[in-house]
């Protein structure tokens, strides 16, 4: 689970500002609360709503960047891809700051790094605890680093060397916990799991979706008694698609029409000896179909082209490709994935803009599909969102209702509901449209709009 999140100096985020799924004092929806680990509960969903631009997105892909900077790392002498803020020329020249403070595998940790377009500067793993915590590793200026904590653990002297020689060998611009990734570690030293929980968080619990992600394959794990197909029927009925069900055709994955480092990617997870998922779902651009792409065993996959079943008026079915569907059946379609992975527990889902092409009952209703079901489910669901329906304290509790908010300057900061004095029984929509909690845009005078028709 994510505990918190904290980002300086990335895309619109000027200063430090944290995003927090910490439980506030309100005692209201116990059941949006996980089981604590170690004494320490987190929230179930967190929902930031903003005005257009105002920094939602960022706080996503600020989420995303540290992930894809530890599970794809940095290619030697190249620089590191770094986004900083750039309406102060100050910023310029100072490097991007995350954290991730996180639970896994019974423990919770804070795992973070400080980064510039040349180098890790400094990188950072403690085991954290209610009254203390634990240094598992710190690297300093790039190449110190502070491994004591391993060492205890793994006190032979070839062990020892062997961490001591992977730390000297990671490159600059690479993350230590990547290089480890990396590396064949587990053969050479006796304990070094506390690092592996981390990078299995990033690898196997931690989802990112973008609303118009295409040609990028979502992973997911498919229990061998999972009915995919009637899974798919009932979600699909249950949201008022139209769709009686779905058929799958087999095709030559190795001819499916997607770029090969799309195909590497995909193969390279589901064989991965670290990775849980053993299926994916592919929206292919190309010829705008959808895929199931499935691990037959450690050398093979298996490719069916998914197709959509409408009932004839005389009788039958049709069937549809995924182009002939709404962007609303397509967009469910996306989330249908997320549903069976949330509710089989220990998954975290980002999704910017879920509302994207939905209508709002129906976004509202996914919402209370998915939290009325979740109380002995201990899966996250944080999504930004432009959609006013969801802000009632009938559906969220104050602490799970964040606001993003620039200022004059453009840079964006972060606040909760749980900073107001809002009563557990008021209806806050309306005040959040009128402005009371910000996040809202600030329109200009109409009349000063100097806008005449063309006359011929």
């Amino acid at each position: 689970m994510l505990v918190r999140f904290t980002i300086e100096n990335y895309l619109s985020f000027r200063e430090k500002q944290v995003f927090s799924m910490i439980p506030g004092k309100g005692s209201l929806k116990p059941y949006h609360k996980t089981t604590p680990v170690k004494g320490i509960s987190v929230l179930k969903t967190g929902v930031v709503f903003g005005a257009n631009a105002s920094g939602k997105s960022n706080l996503i892909n600020a989420i995303d960047f540290g992930r894809k900077l530890v599970l794809k790392g940095t290619k030697p002498e190249q620089p590191i891809v770094t986004n900083l803020y750039k309406l102060d020329k100050n910023n310029l020249i100072k490097p991007t700051y995350i954290e991730y403070e996180i639970q896994h595998k019974g423990k919770n940790y804070a795992y973070g790094f400080i980064v510039n377009a040349k180098e890790i500067v400094d990188e950072w793993l403690f085991e954290i605890y209610k009254t203390g915590e634990t240094k598992i590793f710190e690297r300093k200026n790039a190449i110190e680093y502070d491994l004591d904590f391993l060492f205890k653990k793994n006190k032979l002297p070839e062990e020892k060397q062997f961490l001591e020689f992977t730390a000297k060998g990671t490159p600059r611009n690479q993350l230590f916990i990547t290089q480890i990734r990396n590396t064949n570690m587990a053969d050479n030293v006796t304990d070094i799991q506390d690092i592996f929980n981390v990078i299995d968080w990033f690898q196997n619990t931690l989802n990112v979706i973008y609303p118009g992600t295409k040609n990028i394959s979502k992973k997911f794990e498919l229990h061998k008694d999972t009915n995919l197909q009637q899974v798919f029927k009932d979600m699909l009925e249950y949201f008022d698609t139209g769709i009686d069900g779905i058929e799958f055709k087999e095709v030559d994955f190795e001819k499916m029409d997607i770029p090969t480092e799309v195909k590497e990617d995909i193969k390279n997870d589901l064989f991965s000896e670290k990775s849980e998922k053993t299926s994916a779902f592919l929206s292919n651009p190309q010829d705008d179909k959808y895929y199931v792409i499935s691990k037959i065993d450690d050398l093979s996959v298996q490719a069916k082209l998914l197709k959509t079943k409408h009932k004839v008026v005389n009788g039958g079915y049709e069937l549809f490709d995924l182009k002939d569907e709404s962007d609303g059946t397509r967009r469910i379609m996306d989330l249908i994935p997320l549903v069976i992975d949330f509710f089989r527990g220990g998954n975290v889902f980002v999704v910017d803009e879920i509302e994207r092409s939905l209508h709002p009952n129906l976004v509202r209703d996914f919402f209370e599909f998915m939290l009325d079901k979740c109380e002995n489910v201990n899966s996250q669901l944080i999504v930004s969102s432009h959609e006013a329906t969801l802000l009632t304290q009938k559906l969220l509790r104050k602490d799970e209702i964040w606001f993003a908010v620039k200022d004059k300057e453009g840079a964006t900061k972060l606040h909760s509901l749980e900073d107001y004095r809002v009563r557990f029984d008021k209806e806050i929509m309306k005040d959040y449209l009128l402005g009371r909690f910000k996040g809202v845009p600030k329109l200009g005078n109409r009349n000063l709009l100097d806008i005449y028709p063309i006359s011929e």
